[in-house]
This record gives structure tokens, C-alpha cells and sequence, in this order.
């Protein structure tokens, strides 16, 4: 950690240091933190042995982010053969980001360290975001929190956005108008929270963006390649393969709320296939304990499975895990994935009551020709949405390329 005593420096997002060499010592750098980053603390001869440079070449690079103040000794360990060895580590006030969450229900800020740990959170809740409101209120938790960071706050390296890739869609579902709508779809939020800041902002689905945070902070680590499904207001998701997240096209991959649950012309009268989002979001869930009279919020705390909302809460788990388990052969037939991993802005209970239930459907299932995958639970959470935009700024600024700092191992 930086001295008291001392002034904190900017870390210039590693500046360069030489001429026609610049490029390739800042990506060596930022291999280094990567190695950190995956790895917590590693002494200098592991970090030769895992990145494939030199002792002295470590020993330069080190010592140049040591005096950017990036990284920091931890003690001696003692008790092996041969000389005390002297791990690194990242140090926690070597840079932050923020990480905004635009959704449905509500937003959310968080403010995150070097090594990803969430330092203060701020959050709202509403019945749909109102644009004349929610803009103003963006930049004024934004700046809380920069600003809350004192002298450190030369060392927020941006801030990411996570939102619904239409938040104006499906505006007859939740009884929007269209004027509504439109303004929402219109709207290119990145470029408005860009008008409101001085740091770098970046952009990303709310479900990808969660399903980055996955990828780093949770199933990542033991799994290389899985199906991300995240159930919010609407369900949602992401997809991984070999530790890479993979975006598709349009930058749409995983987008499950469309996958259709039936085939056409099932409903009748020319009525269109019901999607995923219509039996399997929290959505679907606040209707129901709205039309027993009950606060709908409750769909996203532990009251969704006591009395009185219990009852409302069952019948909801009993489609949504079968419209996820056709989601899951689906997804498997296609794509053939060992693993799939649900995570939702729930209770944990809630999550757990819906693996156990998306397990037995499973069971249920025709598995002809195809391998069943594992299912597992998320180990973010509801923030899953904010922290993953808040790491969209650290790998942008410190990742020796565009998706090592999304690579698990």
C-alpha cells in the first residue's frame, strides 16, 4: 500500500517508457498483472517461469510497477530450500473503477479496487426508469463515489455500463407506452453517461457484463467453457468457451429471453411462440404475487418463499424450470457444453429452490443423442450486472489484450 507520508500518484495507465519498444513493454506489464491478477501473489521466479520472460526482464518490470505503486511486496516466506522468496501482489489502491447497472426494476453503482474487491455500493429502485430522472442521478452517484476516494480518485480508470441491449423492449409487456419505449431505444446511454464524466466509460449487455463477473470472480476459475443463463427482471445470459467470452455477431450472444419455449403456431390464432423471458424472468414472477394482491419486490428478497408469497413463488418455480431445462437441451444440442451455470438477482434460497427443480426437469428430458451437462449455481449474485461493468474499465486499461483479462486460468 501506497505511504501515508507519500503523495498518490496517477499510474498514467502504464505509461510508455522508450521508443520503438513501447508497445512491447507495456504488454509485458500487463502480462505480469494478469499473472497477479489469476494467481493473487506469485514471487518473481514463479512470475519467469508462468509468463516465459527472463529474471532480469521481471526484475525491471517489477520494479517499474512497484514504482507506480500497482503492485506491492507481502512478507518473506520462509521455511523452503534455498533464499526467502518475496511474493508480489496487486495492491488494492493501484487503480478503481465503477461499474453502473441501468435495469428494469433498478440501478445499481458499485465502486471497485485493483484486485476486483467492491468498495461502497449505492442503489434505487422503481417501477420502470424515467430518462429525466435516472440520467442525473447516474452522474451524481458516479461522482459520490469518485469523489469519496480522496486523493485516490486520480486512479478511477473509467467506469462501465451494464444494460438491457433494448431497455424500451417489450414495452406492451410492461405497460409501457411506446413514446416511452422509443425514447429508451433511441437512446445511446453510453454515449450520455460520456457527457456526464471526465473518465473513459464503456458499455456492455447487462447479462454479458454479468456473465464477465462470473467468469472472473466465479464458476470461471474451474470452468473453461459454459452456458451463463442470469434470471432478472427478464432472464438472460452469456456465453464462454475456452475461457473467452464469446459475443456472437452482434455482441448478442446468450441472449435467452428471445429463445422460443414453443413451437409456432402452438398458442393459436396466428399468435406468435412464447419466448423464454415469458416463463422463466422475475417478471413472470411479480405478475404472480401481484395478482394475489402481494408487493411484487418481494420476487427479488427472501420473502419470495415464506408465507404469504410462498404459494405464488412455487407455482412460478414450476414453469420456469422447465422452460430453463428446454433452454438448457436446447443450448446443449447446439452448442454441446459440459456445463451451465444459473445465477439471478434473487435470493440465494430462491436460486437453490430453482437449480433443484431445473435438476429434475432435466431428468425429465430427452436426452437422445445428446450428453446431459452439469448444472451449477452462480457465486456472484444479484451484483453480478454492476461488478461485471465495473471490470470492463481494469481490462481495458491493464489486460496485454482484449480478452486475457477475461481468461480464468
Amino acid at each position: 500500500m501506497p505511504d501515508a507520508e507519500a503523495p498518490v500518484r496517477s499510474p498514467d495507465l502504464l505509461r510508455p517508457r522508450g521508443s520503438n519498444q513501447v508497445g512491447m513493454r507495456q504488454f509485458n506489464e500487463r502480462t505480469v498483472l494478469q499473472a497477479l491478477r489469476v494467481h493473487t501473489s506469485l514471487p518473481k521466479a514463479d512470475l519467469a517461469r508462468l509468463t516465459g520472460l527472463s529474471a532480469q526482464t521481471i526484475g525491471l518490470i517489477t520494479a517499474r510497477l512497484e514504482e507506480d505503486q500497482l503492485i506491492v511486496k507481502q512478507s518473506r516466506v520462509r521455511g523452503r530450500i534455498g533464499q526467502p522468496s518475496v511474493p508480489l501482489a496487486l495492491n488494492p489502491d493501484g487503480a478503481f473503477s465503477i461499474g453502473i447497472k441501468v435495469g428494469r426494476r433498478g440501478a445499481e453503482w458499485l465502486l471497485i479496487d485493483f484486485t476486483a474487491q467492491v468498495r461502497e455500493r449505492h442503489a434505487i429502485s422503481y417501477a420502470f426508469p424515467d430518462v429525466d430522472e435516472l440520467l442525473p442521478a447516474i452522474a451524481q452517484h458516479m461522482h459520490r463515489l469518485r469523489d469519496g476516494l480522496g486523493p485516490l480518485a486520480v486512479r478511477n480508470v473509467g467506469a462501465g455500463v451494464a444494460a438491457p441491449f433494448l431497455l424500451g423492449g417489450w414495452h406492451r409487456t410492461l405497460g409501457l407506452s411506446k413514446a416511452q419505449s422509443d425514447r429508451w431505444n433511441q437512446m445511446d446511454l453510453a454515449a450520455e453517461v460520456r457527457a456526464r464524466t471526465d473518465v473513459p466509460v464503456s458499455f456492455a449487455r447487462d447479462t454479458v457484463a454479468a456473465c464477465v463477473a462470473e467468469l472472473v470472480g466465479g464458476r470461471g476459475h474451474d470452468l473453461k467453457s459454459f452456458l451463463y443463463i442470469f434470471v432478472d427482471t427478464f432472464v438472460g445470459g452469456g456465453l464462454v468457451i475456452n475461457s473467452h467470452l464469446h459475443t456472437g455477431a452482434h455482441g448478442n450472444a446468450g441472449a435467452l429471453a428471445s429463445l422460443p419455449v414453443q413451437p409456432p403456431g402452438a398458442g393459436g390464432g396466428g399468435a406468435l411462440p412464447q419466448q423464454l423471458m415469458a416463463q422463466a424472468s422475475l417478471w413472470e414472477l411479480e405478475q404472480r404475487l401481484r395478482g394475489e394482491g402481494l408487493d411484487a419486490t418481494a420476487a427479488y428478497d427472501d420473502r419470495a418463499l415464506q408465507a404469504p408469497y410462498a404459494a405464488a413463488t412455487q407455482a412460478w418455480l414450476a414453469t420456469a424450470s422447465q422452460a430453463l431445462a428446454h433452454a438448457v437441451v436446447s443450448g446443449t444440442a447446439l452448442l454441446d457444453l459440459a456445463d451451465v451455470v444459473i445465477d439471478g438477482s434473487m435470493s440465494r434460497e430462491l436460486l437453490q429452490a430453482l437449480l433443484e427443480q431445473t435438476r429434475a426437469a432435466l431428468a425429465q428430458c430427452n436426452w437422445e443423442g445428446l450428453w446431459a451437462p452439469r448444472l451449477h449455481g452462480g457465486r456472484v449474485g444479484a451484483q453480478a450486472c454492476a461488478l461485471g461493468g465495473a471490470m470492463l474499465p481494469l481490462h481495458a486499461n491493464f489486460a496485454p489484450d482484449h480478452d486475457v483479462f477475461l481468461k480464468a486460468a
